[in-house]
């Protein structure tokens, strides 16, 4: 199913939808700041393993980062920062970054795994965020682009990704044109800022 919503005048039955179908263990595709991602309810086991098979891999293998509304998801999912990373992902977010923090206990109970760190996003997305915050937990989240993909022009056209994916995930969200670039992933892991991929985002720190 397609539905369109407008980032700046958004329709509150829309997200209400996209939220029950979340809750329901479905899969979703959304705009983000960056690529269209697709994602699940990060509380939903059945539905993170709906989302590792769609991309082809076990749950315990799966490296998805989740979505959050704002920084006060953070301290569910990640180990305590300091003070001047905590200023830099305020400074940061939202924004087109991915950002690796050592993750507490709940990461790998959730995702089957002995994995210790997890990758965040509050992405500058009106639509994403409002669903999430609607949800009342973050949404896990994958690139539908495998990462020797090149981003073709079709992840960023909400149509032709209702053409490829319709069969195979509940609702994907048209909230206009997406980027052609990733979001910055930045590892925090070793206590200071380390640029793995650099995509839209322009670290200032």
């Amino acid at each position: 199913m397609l539905i369109e919503i407008n980032p700046n005048n958004i329709d509150e039955r829309l997200i209400t939808q996209s939220v029950e179908a979340l809750k329901k263990g479905g899969l979703i595709i959304f705009p983000t700041d960056t690529v269209y991602s697709i994602g699940c309810d990060l509380n939903n086991k059945k539905a993170l393993n709906k989302l590792a098979a769609f991309k082809g891999i076990k749950l315990k293998k799966a490296d998805f980062s989740i979505i959050c509304y704002d920084l006060s998801h953070l301290s569910d999912f990640v180990k305590h920062i300091d003070r001047s990373t905590y200023k830099i992902l305020n400074k940061s977010l939202p924004g087109p970054f991915t950002f690796i923090l050592n993750a507490t206990n709940e990461v790998p109970r959730r995702f089957d795994t002995n994995k210790k760190e997890i990758g965040i996003r509050i992405p500058d997305n009106n639509i994403i965020r409002e669903i999430v915050k609607r949800l009342g937990n973050p949404v896990a989240t994958s690139s539908l682009h495998d990462k020797e993909d090149t981003i073709l022009d079709y992840f960023t056209n909400p149509y032709e990704l209702f053409e490829r994916y319709d069969n195979k995930v509940e609702i994907i969200i048209d909230g206009g044109q997406g980027q052609l670039e990733a979001s910055t992933i930045v590892n925090f892991t070793n206590g200071y800022p380390e640029i793995i991929r650099q995509g839209i985002g322009e670290l200032e720190i």
